[in-house]
């Protein structure tokens, strides 16, 4: 059956917002989490391109002083065939070094920027030193090898002092970027260790929230059902079985005033008379049915006139405590309840032979809480279990407290009184001003 508006899919406004706050933590945990991973991962990148570039840098400076220094043995042999002969391999690995060098360069992060004066001496020896070395064998097949000398001297030694200075940037970027990378690394590593269990807390809690905000909205709905199901009950006994015997009376009455005076006419008359009793005890349930079982939201005061409407003079003595300010109820619990109470109030006066009898009723912040006792005769295990055949006081008592949510003990021996206790957590039993938010917990700790 859809709860009483029709619409089986309303969670209700704790739920969506419980719901929500899940939601919300666990994608904010672990984004914030992602965030972390991700700049570390950028400044891995930036200390992988440094080491990457260095190691380029330092692979082309060694092949250009193995270059330098062995052109520079040959012209001190003053060997222009032998020259000759190996300037063009020597030249060769230089450019493939400077290939690879490049290679490496183009594979570092987009983020990494190349010094220019570094690419500068590449195009230096990829396109002006092949020239250059041409120009050194044809000095040396002149003969002229204090030219050759120079000319290495000269050109080399300027690639080379580039590669030099760009090792030393390098280095000093390394000296400065290592120390920050190592500190920001430690930094997110801390930030991971405080997120992630912040936000395995906060989901734990915030779900058990969901869960029981699940429970909650199921059971209002089982209540907001159960008054429906009543109210339909009571309309459809006033609309056919109270119509029906209604119809039927009018019909006795019409065959009684045609019945001469006699034992059949008295017979009917009495007849009648216990149909119209009937009727009435009908139409009485069908307003319990609709109706509130209290015409007051005061539930100490139903229960103390209760109390005082049971007692009589020489029968036993009965005293009502109330403990924490009275709070409204929600109208189901408030009659329940009140009902529970009934049932175990008659019981107690009709049927422990009690001295005194005590009721209190305790308004906590968190639990609305009913007690009665007696000193009487108390109730026999068997019955205590399983009720007195042919009555449902006992286990009517145990419906209706399962039906709110609530736990109902009874205590009892034979010979030492019986004591009722009904607990009820004060989200189910204190009603709701209209519009105050259910989670007033949490508005309270923000402000």
């Amino acid at each position: 059956m859809l709860p009483p508006n029709g619409n089986s899919f309303n969670i209700g406004r704790r739920l969506a917002l419980a719901l929500a706050l899940l939601v919300t933590l666990i994608l904010g945990g672990n984004g914030l989490v992602i965030l972390q991973f991700e700049r570390a991962r950028l400044q891995t990148d930036r200390l992988t391109g440094v080491s990457q570039q260095l190691i380029a840098v330092l692979r082309l400076q060694e092949s250009l002083q193995s270059f330098h220094q062995r052109l520079n043995e040959l012209a001190l042999s003053k060997d222009a065939h032998r020259l000759v002969t190996e300037a063009g391999p020597l030249r060769a690995a230089l450019q493939e070094q400077t290939r690879q060098a490049r290679n490496t360069l183009a594979y570092l992060p987009p983020e990494f920027r190349v010094d220019p004066t570094f690419l500068t001496a590449l195009d230096t020896i990829e396109v002006t030193l092949p020239f250059q070395l041409e120009d050194v064998t044809t000095l040396a097949a002149a003969g002229d090898w204090e030219a050759v000398r120079l000319r290495l001297d000269n050109e080399l030694k300027r690639i080379e002092d580039t590669a030099s200075v760009h090792v030393k940037g390098i280095n000093r970027d390394l000296d400065e970027e290592l120390p920050r990378a190592v500190a920001n690394m430690r930094n997110g590593q801390r930030r991971i260790l405080l997120i992630v269990p912040i936000t395995a807390i906060s989901t734990v809690f915030v779900a058990a929230f969901f869960g029981w905000a699940i429970a909650r909205r199921m059971l209002e709905l089982r209540l907001e059902e159960r008054v429906s199901e009543r109210t339909r009950i009571a309309r459809e006994l006033h609309d056919t079985l109270l119509q029906s015997f209604q119809g039927l009376m009018l019909h006795l009455q019409v065959v009684d005033e045609l019945l001469p005076q006699g034992k059949a006419k008295e017979a009917l008359e009495q007849t009648l008379e216990r149909a119209d009793q009937a009727i009435a005890e009908g139409r009485n349930a069908v307003y319990e049915l609709r109706s509130p079982a209290l015409a007051t939201n005061d539930l100490a005061q139903a229960v103390r006139a209760l109390g005082n409407e049971l007692a009589t003079p020489d029968g036993a003595a009965f005293r009502l405590m109330v403990e924490g300010p009275a709070r409204d109820l929600a109208p189901i619990v408030r009659d329940e309840v009140y009902r529970i109470a009934r049932e175990a109030l008659r019981n107690a006066f009709s049927h422990a032979r009690a001295h005194h009898i005590e009721a209190e009723l305790i308004y906590a912040e968190r639990l609305l809480q009913l007690r009665i006792r007696d000193d009487g005769e108390g109730i026999a295990p068997a019955l205590l279990e399983e009720g007195r055949p042919g009555h449902y006081g006992l286990p009517g008592m145990r419906e209706r407290a399962r039906q709110i949510g609530a736990n109902l003990t009874i205590w009892s021996g034979a010979g030492s009184g019986t004591e009722i206790e009904l607990r009820i957590a004060g989200s189910i039993a204190y009603g709701k001003p209209p519009g105050s938010s259910r989670l007033r917990l949490f508005r309270k700790k923000a402000g």
